[in-house]
């Protein structure tokens, strides 16, 4: 085949580049040769292989770098970068082992699965529904590379268009549910309620433990309630909470209550005296809820929530069997600082000028650590984004007239059924109807034979009750169509259109008490962009305010930030993958379980583990799965106390974070002054807690940068004390092909899809985190209440969908399918020498922090920045906001130690891009040695008040020691290729002062 390969040129002795010079002078159009320039091995050869397209540098580049690092070959730079005793088989990862597609091929392989679904019409519900996608939200936000492929909005001078887009979703979710206060989304519904338990146990002091579960809430949120409670020990009661809140015992240690508003079976209840029955209790009462429905029903804030969650994707996103979808948060001002996940705040910048940024941050996990009590690290910001430009295109109008029909189509075919004999036993409802078919069909099953029949999937609640939920892409057609279905499994009349009377469904089947009267979106962007032109635009205007791939490198540390090919993403928008119901039967969903099932053999194949779940939704979920799997499993060997998590204190917030919400408590391990892992103190630690130590978090690479040498023995240490091994897989990027989690001795790793599988970032989410494990293990990988995918020993579902996220597996599949096993392990090859090549143009300038005994980094690097604040006062948060002057994303800030940025370039980045940044970064370390030496002030240089925008450089006065050409081009090739900040430097302790969460 014509492929380019890396590997090919391990046995090669170098030869000296033509023109390949070390630093790129200016920004000039790329020299860079197509796959089909390139001479075909046969006549059979596809012209069109992606890891061409994938894998940044040239051959001739390759070549280049290599030399420069000291070596002849690649094979004697990943020798000298892979500790030789953790090593695997290039056999392991090859095309044998994974076969490579072209990009045509691919194609032809996912029509083909796609079709092997059936595309039955579900009226399921519980949750999910038919969303109808507009198209200009389609084409120009989920298909567009400009808002998929940024970063979470933690540099907010360069993300400014999705920090308005997400400030919308926040004013919408508070608008709808008429609470104070809404975060920037959540993973789903059920991880939502979730953490609105957790909220209330951490809202008593951690002292009340009973949490109280309505029976009206869906089965897959109290799955997973059953898992997160147990980690935190708190006892689960489920039952009717109108009438079971009486006895003394239970309200006095009771900590909060869930309620489903409208339930799981349609019924719209009161819970306003439920609310304050439980404020009397000194609890505080979660609501979940429908935002369609909340157009027409009084909010929960107004009958006394005080926590409120739900999922926003029937606000234009698509089913996808289970996701990713936009849940969200809202609570009373009062909790705020309790609140789980993403805040968006406003605040101003070094001009004055309102901008938005990340509002308080001290809750989150990368600062509690240990204390957090929540390892959200990511939202759903891409979904959150669709939800709400769906909520500013139709408006308030348009919400409520989809919601009224909506309603409507219900009332009309509930007075259908009742002409066949069925009873609808919820006479209150918005969308869902419960309905016993006992009298005229006898059984449920036979009115799912007949729908099943007619290619339509109903909900399956008992012998002799079958569930019915409507949604915006139903019309009149399709309810004549289903109540034939009734009427043909009761031997009934059938239905026709001309017999139809609309004659009473303008009244509502909803509660005069319970209609809402409150207004809802009167913010001017709700009111503005009704016509798609309109529409179109303000989506640009948002857009062009920000910096992701489609701009330059985003070289951040441990964040993975590598091409999200449009050839991986194209399967992902094919109906018959978009519009599937995660509840749908297993026989219609064929192509979705070839493709989980490829997807999960191949990333076994990778990690060298014997199974794997994708199920969690994040990485921080995976690590919590990973966590509670290993309890499961000491527990089945009557060992449940061992509850002791060994953690380096080098470890991404989320490890204590989450191990602490798996019920295990932290014990942290010390690092050497080199970076490295200290045995001794693991091994004393392991030694002391032997008796209860369950398990022991580590990451690989380290988060430091480095192959560590000592992992194996350090896997050894806590398996001789009777713990097990989780592997921190944040990292995988690093080992594909040269190693793997389980050579190097781990028992359970988790990966991060939407960063070593090329899953995009969105903006801040989606991402999934499945996770892999050793074979005692895999028993214990989590089940789903609905759908069974465990064994008899597994742990509750992680996620409301049994297999998460499922649509976005599509990409990662493709992305493995496409490079194969070789474009696989070149790909890490590729990025662990892109990563020492910048190492090396860098070392003269920066002090590289760690490095292995040959000078090498693994896949980043870590420059320490202690010296020039020593000199000059000069942070590191100076460098990263000049470096936005050079029209670069700024490295992961501030961690793992607060000195440094971790950089990390990853394959996909060309010579050209990478020298650009080194060239970038040289220029900023020569305009601080102006400081240093006093050229220009320390309160009043070029770093210290970047970044320069526009309206700053054109302003009538200029009072600054440097030129505005110097502030605006500090290198030729900017002139050519400008991303230009909107915004100057944000003052955060500002905007966390004087916090406001909603639109100017």
């Amino acid at each position: 085949m014509a492929t380019r390969r890396v590997s090919a040129l391990a046995s090669r002795r170098i030869v000296p580049a033509k023109s390949c010079p070390p630093t790129a002078a200016v920004f000039k159009n790329s020299k860079r040769g197509l796959a089909t320039a390139k001479v075909p091995s046969s006549l059979a050869a596809s012209l069109d292989t992606f890891v061409d397209r994938h894998i940044g540098p040239e051959d001739n580049e390759l070549v280049y770098m290599v030399k420069q690092l000291g070596y002849d070959s690649v094979d004697a730079f990943v020798d000298a970068t892979v500790p030789q005793h953790i090593r695997v088989a290039s056999s392991s990862v090859s095309n044998e082992t994974i076969p490579s597609l072209s990009e045509s091929q691919l194609f032809s392989r996912a029509r083909e699965l796609a079709e092997a679904n059936k595309p039955f019409k579900s009226y399921i519900g519980m949750g999910y529904h038919n969303a109808v996608v507009p198209p200009v939200i389609l084409r120009n936000i989920m298909e567009s590379p400009a808002w998929y492929t940024p970063y979470t909005p933690y540099q907010p001078e360069i993300s400014q268009g999705r920090l308005e887009s997400l400030v919308n979703f926040q004013a919408m979710i508070m608008s709808l549910t008429s609470m104070d206060i809404a975060n920037a989304s959540l993973l789903d519904e059920a991880t939502a309620a979730a953490e609105g338990m957790v909220l209330a146990f951490v809202h008593s002091g951690s002292k009340k433990r009973t949490f109280f579960v309505d029976d009206g809430v869906s089965p897959q949120t109290l799955a997973v309630l059953r898992t997160r409670a147990k980690g935190f020990g708190i006892s689960l009661v489920i039952g009717d909470a109108s009438t079971a809140l009486q006895a003394d015992s239970l309200r006095a240690d009771l900590c909060g209550v869930l309620v489903q508003y409208p339930d799981v079976n349609g019924n719209v209840q009161d819970f306003g005296a439920l609310a304050q029955s439980v404020h009397d209790a000194k609890a505080l009462i979660v609501c979940a809820t429908d935002l369609l429905a909340l157009t027409m029903l009084k909010p929960p804030g107004e009958w006394g929530a005080d926590v409120v969650v739900g999922n926003s994707a029937r606000f234009g996103v698509p089913a996808g069997y289970g996701g990713p979808h936009a849940a969200f948060f809202a609570c009373r001002d009062a909790l705020k600082r309790k609140m789980p996940g993403r805040l968006i705040g406003l605040s101003r910048d070094t001009e004055g000028n309102p901008a938005y940024r990340l509002a308080l941050q001290t809750r989150e996990q990368h600062i509690r650590r240990e204390k957090a009590t929540s390892n959200i690290c990511t939202s759903q910001a891409l979904l959150a984004n669709m939800a709400a430009m769906y909520a500013i295109y139709h408006g308030p109008t348009g919400l409520e007239r989809i919601a009224r029909k909506v309603h409507a189509l219900t009332q009309l075919f509930k007075s259908l059924l009742e002409k066949s004999g069925y009873t609808v036993t919820n006479k209150d409802f918005f969308d869902t109807l419960t309905i016993d078919v006992s009298g005229p069909a006898k059984t449920a099953e036979v009115v799912h034979q007949t729908s099943v029949a007619a290619r339509i999937n109903l909900r399956k609640i008992d012998d002799t009750h079958v569930g019915v939920t409507f949604d915006e892409s139903v019309g009149l057609e399709d309810i004549i169509t289903l109540a034939n279905i009734f009427a043909n499994a009761a031997n009934a009349p059938l239905i026709s259109p001309l017999s139809l009377s609309t004659e009473n469904v303008d009244s509502l089947a909803i509660p005069v008490d319970l209609r809402r009267t409150s207004k809802f979106l009167l913010h001017p962007v709700f009111n503005s962009h009704h016509s798609e032109t309109e529409m179109l635009r303000y989506i640009y205007h948002l857009q062009n305010k920000d910096l992701g791939l489609v701009h330059a490198m985003i070289p951040l540390g441990s964040c993975t930030m590598k091409l999200n090919s449009t050839s991986s993403m194209i399967p992902l928008t094919f109906p018959e993958f978009g519009n599937v119901h995660p509840f749908a039967p297993m026989d219609q969903v064929a192509g979705y379980l070839q493709v989980i099932k490829e997807l999960e053999e191949d990333l076994c194949k990778i990690t060298g583990f014997h199974a794997c779940s994708l199920q969690p939704n994040s990485g921080a979920a995976g690590e919590y799965t990973g966590l509670s799997v290993i309890r499961a499993y000491h527990e089945s060997r009557g060992e449940g106390h061992r509850n002791i998590c060994l953690i380096p204190v080098s470890a991404h917030g989320t490890n204590p974070a989450s191990a602490v919400m798996a019920g295990l408590k932290v014990v942290p391990v010390k690092s050497l002054a080199d970076g490295s892992l200290d045995l001794e103190d693991l091994k004393e630690k392991a030694t002391k807690y032997k008796d209860s130590l369950a398990a022991f978090m580590i990451t690989y690479p380290s988060t430091f940068g480095v192959f560590e040498d000592g992992v194996q023995e350090a896997c050894k240490i806590i398996h001789n004390n009777g713990g097990q091994v989780y592997l921190d897989g944040a990292n995988l990027n690093a080992q594909i092909g040269v190693t793997n989690p389980a050579t190097c001795g781990g028992d359970v790793c988790h990966m991060n899809l939407h960063k070593t599988f090329a899953i995009p970032h969105g903006g801040g989410g989606p991402g999934v985190g499945p996770i892999c494990v050793a074979e005692h293990l895999a028993p214990f990988l989590p089940t789903h209440p609905v759908v069974p995918v465990g064994e008899a020993q597994a742990i509750n579902a992680v996620s409301a969908a049994p297999f998460g996220s499922a649509s976005i597996l599509l990409i990662s599949w493709a992305y493995i399918k496409m490079l194969g096993g070789e474009g696989l392990s070149d790909s890490t090859k590729a990025a662990l020498l892109n990563a020492n090549y910048m190492a090396h143009r860098l070392k003269d300038h920066y002090s590289l922090r760690y490095k292995n005994k040959n000078g090498r980094v693994a896949h980043e690097l870590l420059i320490d920045l202690h010296e020039f604040d020593k000199a000059a006062g000069l942070k590191v948060n100076d460098f990263a906001k000049r470096l936005q002057d050079y029209g670069f994303h700024p490295p992961t800030c501030s961690w793992p130690i607060s000195t440094c940025m971790l950089i990390e370039p990853t394959e996909s980045e060309s010579l050209e891009e990478i020298d650009r940044f080194c060239d970038a970064m040289i220029q900023i370390r020569k305009e601080a040695e102006d400081v240093i030496t006093g050229k220009q002030p320390k309160d009043n240089n070029l770093l210290k008040n970047a970044p320069h925008t526009i309206s700053v450089l054109t302003a009538e006065r200029w009072d600054r020691p440097y030129s505005r050409e110097v502030a605006a081009y500090p290198t030729p090739w900017l002139r050519q290729h400008k991303f230009w900040p909107t915004v100057s430097r944000i003052d955060d302790a500002y905007g966390d002062l004087h916090l406001i969460v909603r639109p100017l």
